[in-house]
Parts: C-alpha cells; sequence; structure tokens
C-alpha cells in the first residue's frame, strides 16, 4: 500500500535525518541546489559597534536657522539646549559615510498601505512603508546592526542608554535617557514605560498585533518595575537571557506618550477596549512622537505629511540637532507605484522587493541621467507557504476548516505539498535571471546563521507528491480531478483550501495564483481570499486561514531579532500556530523540538552553541516541512543620488527595513541639490489633536 520508495543514507547532509523519517519520503531529500552567482549584489562595509553612537554632554546645540528666529526668538518654544536631554545620543562622525550634514530638504516617500491610526502599542498600523519607524523609537536599536560582524553584535542603545545585569543574571536594570521629552514638550521618563508593559504589553485585552509587542516575547514569567523616573528593572526566569535586548528594539518595545495614552485606556477612564485602540484615528495629527518626525497633515488615499521634533534627542559632534530634513512625505498609492517613482525621480526611497520590477529598474539605474541609485543585497527575501497547524480552536474553524487544520498536520500530507510545488518555475514566473533561487523553508540564506548543509529539501517530485496524498488518505472519488476528504469526514467532499493573501503586493498575487496552478496539478482545490494589508492581517491573526501565503519577517532574515517567533514558544508567538482561547497549544513532536531548540538559543552565552542550535532548527524544520518554502531572491535599496549618508552595502532587510538602517535622522542633502519640495517650509508640529503644523 506504501508508494513512498524507501531510501538510504542522505548524501551531503551534515546532520543525519532519523530512520523512520526517511521511509516517507517519495524522491531522494538532499540539500538546495547552489544559487546562480549574482554579480550585482553590493558589499557591505563592517565597522566597530562603538564607532557608530554614544550618549555624551556637547559644549554648545545648534538647530535650523528658521526655528531658532521664528520659534525661540518668539518665545514658542525655549532654547534648544533646554529642549534636549542632559546627554543626547550623539551620531559621530567616524561613521557618517559623507559626514556632518546640513538642513533642508524632504524625503518622499510612496506607500501601499493605509494608516489605521496612530495608537501602535494597541496594534494600529500606520500604514507601513517606514512611518512607525520615523515616529517610535525603542528601548534598543538593531537595525543599522548589519554593519556590524557578528562576533560584535550586540543591540545599539537607545531610550535606554546604559544596562547592566545581576550577578546571578536574572535582573538586568536599565537607564534611560534623562531629561528627553516627547515632541509636544512632555517629559520622557520611566512612567511611559511602565505604561506600555502594564496596560499594553501584558493587559490581554489590547492586541500587540500590528504593532507592539506579546507579554510571552520577553520570556515567561519576566516582570518590569520602576526604580525611579529614569531607572527600570527587568527580572527574568532565565540567567542572562541576552536575547531579550534585541526583542526590545522595533517593532516590540516602542513606547507610546503615556500622558495622551493613559486618559483613553480603560482602566482608567469609561472607554472600551475599542475605544482606546479608536481613541487616535489617522486624522488626529500631532500624535507626541518620540521619533524624528511628527505627523502633521492627513489626506486619505492622498498623502501623509511628517515634519521635524523640535525636542528631538539626538546630535551629530557638532551639536546640530537632528535631523537634518525637514519633512517626509508619504504619497498614498501602491507598492509597485514606489518603486516605479524611485527610478522615475518622482519619489526619493524604496526598498525594491517586487521582482517584477527588477530588469526595468536595473536598466534605468545603468542609465547616466538616472535621478537614483540602486543596490542589491544579499538573498534576504523569501516567500513562505504557512498551514494553519492549530487544531484546537484559534479562529474557530468551521468543520471544514478544521479537516484541513488535521490534514495540515499530517507529515504525508505537508511533504506531498511541498514535493509538488516547482519553484524554479515559481521564480521564473516572477522574473528570469539569477535573482531567484531554489527555497525549501526555514532560515534566509542571506542570513549569517543559515547552513545549506543543514537544509533539508525535497525535489520537485509530482507523482511521489500523488502518491503522498493517498498515504494521508486523499484520493479523487468522484472523478473531478479533485482529491476528496475520506468518507465521514467534511461530508466527502472536495478537499477545498482558502489561500490568504496580501492584496497589496503583486509578487504575494503572482506567488498565488502560481500555488492554486501548482496544487491543481496535485489535486488540491485551492481558493484565494486576497485582502488589503490590514484586513489580511486582521484574518491571519484571528486565525482564519487555512493556509496564508508570507514574506519573510525578521527571525528568519536575522534570527537574533524576533528570535520568539520562529517556534510556538508561548501561546502567541508562531505566525501559523496559535492557541485556541484556553490558551494552550497542541504542540506536534517536532513543533516541541523547535521550540526547545528556540527557548536554549535565546538563553545561551555560547556563541558556537547558538550556531549549532541553530543548524539542529533548520534540520528539524525544513525535514518536517514547518514551512513549505517557495522562492528567495535580493532585495535592492532605490534611493535618490542628492541624499548623503548612505551605509555602503545596507540591505534592505535584515534586522529591520532599510527605511531604519540608513539611520534617516542623519542623512542630509547638500544645499545646491536641495529641491523645494516641503508643503509646510519653516513650520513645526502643533499641539495634539489639533490640525495641521504650527506656523
Amino acid at each position: 500500500m506504501r508508494h513512498f520508495r524507501k531510501i538510504g543514507v542522505l548524501a551531503g547532509l551534515a546532520l543525519s535525518v532519523s530512520a523512520a523519517a526517511l521511509n516517507a519520503y517519495a524522491s531522494e531529500p538532499t540539500v538546495p541546489p547552489e544559487p546562480a552567482p549574482f554579480p550585482a549584489e553590493g558589499k557591505i562595509k563592517y565597522v566597530a559597534r562603538d564607532s557608530i553612537l554614544e550618549f555624551k554632554a556637547l559644549p554648545e546645540y545648534n538647530e535650523p536657522d528658521w526655528v531658532k528666529k521664528n520659534f525661540v526668538d518668539t518665545g514658542k518654544l525655549p532654547p534648544v539646549k533646554d529642549r534636549l536631554p542632559k546627554e543626547p545620543l550623539v551620531f559621530k562622525t567616524e561613521n557618517m559615510p559623507d559626514g556632518i550634514g546640513v538642513y533642508g530638504d524632504t524625503m518622499r516617500h510612496v506607500i501601499g498601505g493605509r494608516p489605521e491610526g496612530w495608537n501602535y502599542g494597541a496594534g494600529q498600523t500606520q500604514g507601513w512603508g517606514g512611518i512607525d519607524i520615523g515616529l517610535s523609537e525603542c528601548l534598543t536599536r538593531t537595525a543599522p546592526l548589519f554593519q556590524v560582524e557578528a562576533k560584535d553584535t550586540e543591540p545599539l542603545p537607545n531610550l535606554a542608554k546604559s544596562w547592566e545585569w545581576s550577578e546571578d543574571g536574572h535582573k538586568l536594570t536599565m537607564h534611560l535617557i534623562e531629561g528627553a521629552k516627547w515632541s509636544d514638550g512632555a517629559p520622557f521618563n520611566a512612567d511611559d514605560i511602565m505604561f506600555y508593559w502594564e496596560d499594553e504589553v501584558i493587559d490581554p485585552n489590547v492586541s500587540p498585533l500590528g504593532g507592539g509587542a506579546s507579554p510571552e516575547a520577553f520570556g515567561t514569567g519576566t516582570t518590569l518595575k520602576k526604580i525611579d523616573d529614569y531607572t527600570v528593572e527587568w527580572t527574568f526566569k532565565e540567567a542572562f537571557p541576552k536575547q531579550y535586548l534585541y526583542t526590545m528594539a522595533y517593532p516590540n518595545f516602542c513606547p507610546g506618550p503615556s500622558h495622551v495614552l493613559k486618559p483613553q485606556h480603560p482602566k482608567y477612564s469609561k472607554n472600551t477596549y475599542d475605544q482606546f485602540k479608536n481613541a487616535f484615528p489617522p486624522e488626529y495629527m500631532n500624535m507626541p512622537v518620540m521619533g524624528a518626525w511628527v505627523p502633521v497633515e492627513y489626506r486619505p488615499d492622498d498623502i501623509i505629511v511628517l515634519r521635524r521634533n523640535p525636542y528631538y534627542w539626538k546630535v551629530d559632534e557638532k551639536g546640530n540637532q537632528l535631523p537634518y530634513l525637514n519633512e517626509l512625505h508619504y504619497k498614498l498609492s501602491t507598492w509597485a507605484d514606489r518603486d516605479v517613482q524611485a527610478v522615475a525621480g518622482s519619489g526619493d526611497f524604496s526598498n525594491l522587493e517586487q521582482p517584477e520590477n527588477f530588469v526595468a529598474s536595473l536598466k534605468r539605474a545603468a542609465e547616466k541621467t538616472a535621478p537614483a541609485r540602486l543596490a542589491f543585497g544579499p538573498r534576504l527575501i523569501g516567500y513562505n507557504l504557512r498551514m494553519n497547524f492549530s487544531a484546537n480552536g484559534w479562529g474557530d474553524p468551521d468543520a471544514r476548516g478544521q479537516a484541513i487544520r488535521e490534514l495540515n498536520r499530517n507529515e504525508d500530507f505537508r511533504k506531498a505539498v511541498t514535493m509538488a510545488f516547482n519553484r524554479k518555475a515559481v521564480g521564473d514566473s516572477l522574473v528570469k535571471g539569477p535573482f531567484t533561487a531554489i527555497y525549501s523553508g526555514g532560515l534566509s540564506s542571506g542570513t549569517s546563521f543559515y547552513d545549506r548543509q543543514s537544509t533539508l529539501y525535497y525535489p520537485y517530485d509530482l507523482e511521489g507528491a500523488r502518491a503522498g496524498l493517498a498515504e494521508a488518505g486523499l484520493k479523487d472519488t468522484d472523478g473531478d480531478g479533485f482529491v476528496n476528504f475520506p468518507a465521514g469526514q467534511a461530508g466527502g467532499k472536495n478537499v477545498e483550501i482558502v489561500l490568504l493573501v496580501n492584496n497589496d503586493y503583486a509578487t504575494d498575487k503572482s506567488l498565488a495564483e502560481g500555488v492554486v496552478g501548482q496544487m491543481e496539478k496535485l489535486g488540491l482545490k485551492i481558493i484565494i481570499n486576497a485582502l488589503d494589508g490590514p484586513k489580511r492581517d486582521d484574518a491571519h491573526y484571528a486565525g482564519r486561514f487555512d493556509w496564508l501565503i508570507q514574506r519573510n519577517t525578521t527571525e528568519l532574515a536575522s534570527v537574533v531579532q524576533n528570535t520568539e517567533q520562529l517556534a510556538p514558544v508561548g501561546p502567541r508567538t508562531s505566525w501559523h500556530h496559535r492557541a485556541g482561547k484556553d490558551d494552550q497549544l497542541d504542540l506536534m513532536p517536532f513543533e516541541k523540538e523547535l521550540v526547545d531548540i528556540v527557548n536554549k538559543f535565546r538563553t545561551s552565552q555560547d556563541n558556537d552553541e547558538r550556531v549549532r542550535l541553530m543548524k539542529e532548527y533548520q534540520k528539524i524544520s525544513t525535514e518536517h516541512v514547518n514551512t513549505v518554502g517557495l522562492t528567495e531572491y535580493p532585495g535592492a535599496l532605490i534611493i535618490n543620488k542628492r541624499f548623503s549618508n548612505i551605509p555602503q552595502g545596507t540591505p534592505i532587510f535584515m534586522f529591520n527595513w532599510a527605511e531604519d538602517s540608513v539611520i534617516r535622522e542623519r542623512l542630509w542633502v547638500a544645499a545646491d541639490k536641495q529641491q523645494k519640495y516641503e508643503l509646510f517650509p519653516e513650520q513645526l508640529p502643533g499641539k495634539p489633536g489639533e490640525k495641521g503644523p504650527l506656523n
């Protein structure tokens, strides 16, 4: 009855596969083929971690002349020295590719998302495309670490200027910047940290999804308390869990203004939690932020405008208050249009991540008259097909949905699905050339933790895949070309699988169509549910999906950031296996192994052990088809040539997106290249909730 061929030793695999698992393979699993060389890939220039920034007081401070003239000299603002903290964050000149800059100009972004509101900690998105990164600051910062060698990698200080561990490693004392202020002049202190932790992160009625963190991201049983206005103390069950320093960076620990948020929270008002979440809609202007720019204008389906924060707490070594750029624009269009406008020069910045645009963009960038420069990075953009593994209630599935989840948990079924994908055809359907590579799933090949010899690849084998479906109990009993559930299960009907897709991206939709076509050959009927970003996220986070196509997130690209998302280590950490209403997880044996590996990785202080653990993770994850890899390719940073201080080899995505990696607050434009794009010249943010900037 078994249709699979029994095989022996797997040549080339550094880690052996169990004998029991070998019996389940149709074709000999192997390592993924070597990807084609990609000459256009940029090279990163590595620097020492301590060469990037420091905290210290400077003899004097400066700001744009128009701010002093229009606001300080008229009494509308205190002098700049009184608006800065006791010891500002100072970016070092030696790490600035083009040195200290000059004030002026605008950076024009184009995005495909739409803002839900400004209550980031309660789960509202600001539309993506770098908006939230421009507004929010977090305890630590990781995006610039792409230029730091692995042996020197530890998160950079940010809102937390320093920290130290107790002798036993269970307590972490963090010292916050002293005297920093929100963009409306209100003081920033430990009360903001504690409101975020107590009333958003660990409040079970506040959903962090779309922004913020879940409590298990910092470890089970973790507590946080205020010591004084500028000191907080973490207590962990594990000893020296330095991994959580990465979790305290974007997007997980970026507190909001408690003096504005707290009065709207149900604990302190008569509001419901929905009313709290939606108390700051996109039309609410001048939301206080700790970031370099403040939202001052919102026109639905048109534009979002951010102006410089007069209380921003970072400077250069000459004491010039940052940012150098006065204004940011976010034109509300489509993600594909972002690439087009950046290449054409009508936009200034794009993460070229949709391969359909690669060839045309390369050709245009090669022209002498091209307004933008284009630089590819490593293959860090991957797409996975994720199957919903929760069989105990996440999303309240009906009988059909429950039957699909039981299939998803069947290893014969998962292996049949992965063997039915012709990954070369998938990649070629997106773009011809040496861009895409065979991707089995699991860690991105561009991360330093990736090990090809520990990666299991099931080659394309449609006949073997069909035999695998039969092994899983699925046969076409009515002769219509699609397999049916066994009699008595889901009415014996065709196996119909709903595939959740992000409608905002052409690549996602193209891949979804490829899944439909390739699964039809296998005998599975796939129904696409394509939703716009926020609605797609809502359906995903609520568990209303059978399968979903997801672009890789930071845990697969950097490993050290958001590591808890690599496995269901808590009720809500995994992207495709979360707990039901009882907060219990029904883990499969291989998932328990992954959880154990991830927990050991997060607490290990031994770099060699961490490397070994990730090899083991990769082997188990790909062997048991934790996700079905679809394709992998590089991205390219497109930026207008007039901008200075772009670090060499900046990837569009590693620890975070390139909007943060380039450190936008220190980008500048030479005076003779500046353009008159500002919509609100010589204006600053107004009062919270009021319309428009302050004249």
